[in-house]
């Protein structure tokens, strides 16, 4: 599960009415809900709620660079990895981390359990670590969640939202109108993505 916003402001969880955990407890700890709902307290987890990865965008948008260069060095390759850190945290974990982030206690509404939804999913790493030199920075849960607070408080979609796919050495992003874009993939484009 995608999470969190990028520092400056260039990618961020801008879809709306996306039901993502930390986008919606983040959107109710700034008013912006009532609550967040539970679904589901007696799965065979620690806590009971469901385990879940969540990995920031700007980790996932590195791993993309890194993937991206590893296909433009050897054309031809394919590349097939999980990305994410490699441990999960339950809704109840994620919960008291947004209070503990915005100082206040997020009214939860327990609910049961959504049909299919299993008690964990959680990624396997290893293959990109031992594919590609890719370092998380921003593996700390509570950051994660200080980012995606910073922006649902700020106005407005980001400019770049993220890099959807890769075809030979071209890009398709999307803009913060929504609109996707496909252009060829610059050194600029490189530079920026490693800072």
């Amino acid at each position: 599960n995608v999470a969190g916003a990028d520092p400056q402001a260039r990618t961020g969880q801008s879809t709306a009415g996306a039901t993502h955990l930390i986008k919606v407890a983040c959107e109710a700890a700034t008013g912006k809900r009532d609550g967040v709902a539970v679904f589901g307290t007696d799965y065979d987890t620690p806590d009971g709620t469901g385990v879940r990865d969540y990995i920031h965008v700007s980790d996932l948008a590195q791993a993309h660079l890194l993937a991206l260069e590893a296909l433009i060095e050897q054309p031809g390759r394919s590349l097939t990895m999980n990305c994410g850190y490699g441990r999960g945290f339950s809704v109840t974990e994620v919960l008291d981390a947004v209070d503990r982030v915005t100082n206040q206690t997020i009214t939860r509404r327990l609910e049961p359990r959504r049909a299919g939804d299993p008690a964990e999913l959680v990624s396997d790493p290893s293959r990109i670590r031992e594919t590609l030199p890719w370092q998380p920075r921003h593996a700390d849960l509570e950051q994660i969640i200080a980012a995606c607070r910073q922006s649902k408080a700020a106005d407005g979609p980001p400019t770049l939202i993220v890099a959807r796919t890769v075809k030979g050495k071209g890009i398709s992003y999307m803009e913060g109108d929504y609109s996707w874009h496909s252009r060829p993939v610059t050194d600029e484009d490189l530079r920026l993505a490693r800072q």
